[in-house]
């Protein structure tokens, strides 16, 4: 008897699992079904177009470090397909990866399409059976096998089933699964920027500072990096890392909280403090204003300034000790109320989904459903920027690929 495998989500995590399964288990009827009407919609528009595909970090007690949540689960099956099985198999495929000065990793045609084309053209030389505009509106199971209730009525039986839909907003999104008993995680998003509609930097959108600190107030919660102006509030990495690892905390607040931003955090107080000692005695007789310190843009420099009540015209014999304090605070804690969230680019993230538990580790089976597999983001796992989350997927679809047919 052949056996039939079906793959809903036409994403990473699921065209790596159906190729995988595919490849494992030739005899094996596999098909996938997206319910939009293009699939690997997620890898094309990822990386700005070209396909932050994964991340050169090939120790993978490093590489788990990357991810807020799933990071000892993830571990042991990183050892079975991690980020330099990734580069192999691509490359093995005629698709060679290239490495960026941040470890991003990306194909050297610098196009997602590349990926895409890799990963059809494998899909359709394995004969897998590719159907868009294909959701599913329920997933039961019946005796050895499993109904599939189609969005468009039809109906599809299948004896294995890879779940790989990525992640849902809501918790309600999940109820056309089968009872997982208390196997989901409360979704909450992941990766996005802060609004600050009142803050006063709003006009220097664009402006960025290579390394800030950015902190969410009475938390421990704090990360460094790039930092982005915008004219809603702040982004870039330091923010993006910052909004990953706090995400249930920051949704429990309904994303109100106190910001404080370390501009120059490779210096402390006291080393800003003789710092601009030494660019006032050096700079006397010119204005505050015009002088950046510290490598700082110039408009934000400026920006400071001002905050500090400095007057444009003010040169630095003449500043008094009291906006020297001032300025010193608004470079080494500078506070802004954030009262929202934007999606980053179309990169967004769910943090929750399936729990990590309910799973048997070696193989991505439900413990409670026999046959029935998940891989990608729709699991409890997510990762920073970087090509992590694609990591992710690859390795989750590879391993369930791999058991799915057994």
């Amino acid at each position: 008897m052949s056996l039939d495998i079906a793959v809903i989500g036409g994403g990473a995590a699921g065209f790596f699992g159906a190729i995988t399964a595919a490849e494992t288990f030739p005899d094996a009827n596999v098909v996938v079904l997206e319910k939009n009407r293009t699939v690997l919609n997620k890898v094309r528009i990822s990386g700005g177009g070209r396909c932050n595909v994964t991340h050169a970090c090939f120790d993978n007690r490093l590489l788990v470090k990357h991810y807020p949540r799933g990071e000892r689960w993830l571990r042991p099956l990183l050892n079975q397909f991690d980020a330099a099985a990734t580069v192999r198999w691509f490359e093995s495929r005629g698709v060679p990866l290239k490495t960026e000065a941040d470890g991003r990793m990306f194909p050297t045609t610098n196009s997602s399409e590349t990926i895409i084309d890799c990963l059809m053209r494998t899909a359709h030389r394995l004969h897998i059976d590719i159907r868009t505009s294909c959701g599913v509106a329920q997933l039961l199971p019946e005796g050895q096998r499993y109904r599939l209730r189609l969005s468009n009525g039809d109906t599809l039986y299948a004896d294995r089933v890879l779940v790989a839909t990525g992640g849902y907003p809501q918790l309600h999104s999940y109820q056309w699964l089968p009872e997982q008993s208390e196997s989901l995680i409360d979704p909450v998003p992941s990766l996005f920027t802060f609004n600050v509609p009142d803050s006063p930097l709003l006009p220097l959108a664009g402006v960025a500072v290579p390394d800030a600190r950015v902190q969410i107030a009475g938390t421990k919660q704090e990360q460094r990096g790039p930092l982005l102006l915008t004219h809603w509030g702040f982004s870039g990495p330091a923010v993006l890392k910052l909004s990953a690892w706090a995400a249930r905390d920051l949704a429990n607040v309904n994303y109100q909280f106190t910001l404080r931003i370390h501009w120059v955090p490779t210096y402390n107080e006291n080393q800003v403090r003789d710092t601009l000692q030494a660019f006032r005695q050096q700079h006397a007789k010119k204005q505050v204003s015009s002088q950046a310190a510290f490598g700082l843009p110039a408009r934000l420099w400026k920006a400071l300034a001002s905050l500090s009540d400095i007057p444009e015209s003010q040169r630095w014999a003449d500043l008094p000790a009291k906006n020297v304090n001032r300025l010193i605070e608004r470079i080494t804690n500078s506070t802004f109320t954030v009262t929202g969230k934007s999606t980053f680019k179309e990169e967004f993230v769910t943090c929750g989904g399936i729990a990590l538990g309910s799973l048997n580790p070696q193989t991505l089976e439900s413990r409670r459903h026999k046959g029935l597999f998940f891989a990608g983001e729709v699991l409890d796992v997510d990762g920073i920027t970087g090509g992590f989350n694609f990591q992710n997927a690859w390795t989750t679809g590879y391993l369930a690929g791999k058991h799915i047919g057994l």
